[in-house]
């Protein structure tokens, strides 16, 4: 997502965390198979200027500049099949919402939403541990609060 930077801020962004960490000899390929689909991205046939890629072996993400043309129900129904696809290729699924992602030591880790108080109460988390918020909308707050303390995150109101 080399060209992140050059979105606005209110550009929309989506983000798609796997239940499990991608396999490191598939990386690179699917950042570019990735970054290859936003680059061919349309709706309503024009084109939709989009930018994509994979980030820490784990979350696809998607930045869409609306300013331009908007991706409709179709064109967005079409990027959730391709998550799909790559998901079913790769073993992985993408499209799980009840999974947290949170640094342990710097390493990315994740576990089933239901297991978040579990390992609240057994210290393996703490109200100061970095939890990625796959929620957020726009490049600002993609870029600015993707990753904040559980005090802070929409995670903690399930402890």
């Amino acid at each position: 997502m080399t060209d992140l930077l050059s979105f606005p801020d209110h550009a929309r962004v989506w983000i798609y965390g796997a239940d499990k960490i991608i396999d490191a000899n598939h990386i690179a390929g699917l950042h570019d198979e990735i970054f290859n689909f936003t680059k061919s991205w349309s709706s309503h046939q024009l084109a939709v200027k989009a930018t994509g890629g994979l980030l820490h072996g784990f979350f696809i993400v998607f930045v869409v500049d609306e300013t331009g043309n908007k991706p409709g129900g179709c064109s967005i129904d079409g990027s959730v099949q391709f998550i799909r696809k790559l998901g079913e290729r790769e073993n992985v699924d993408f499209l799980n919402r009840q999974i947290v992602y949170y640094l342990d030591e710097d390493k990315v880790k994740c576990m089933p939403l239901s297991q978040l108080k579990a390992a609240f109460s057994n210290q393996d988390v703490t109200m100061d541990t970095l939890f990625f918020d796959t929620l957020v909308q726009d490049k600002i707050n993609f870029l600015k609060a993707w990753l904040k303390p559980l005090k802070d995150s929409w995670q903690n109101k399930f402890l």
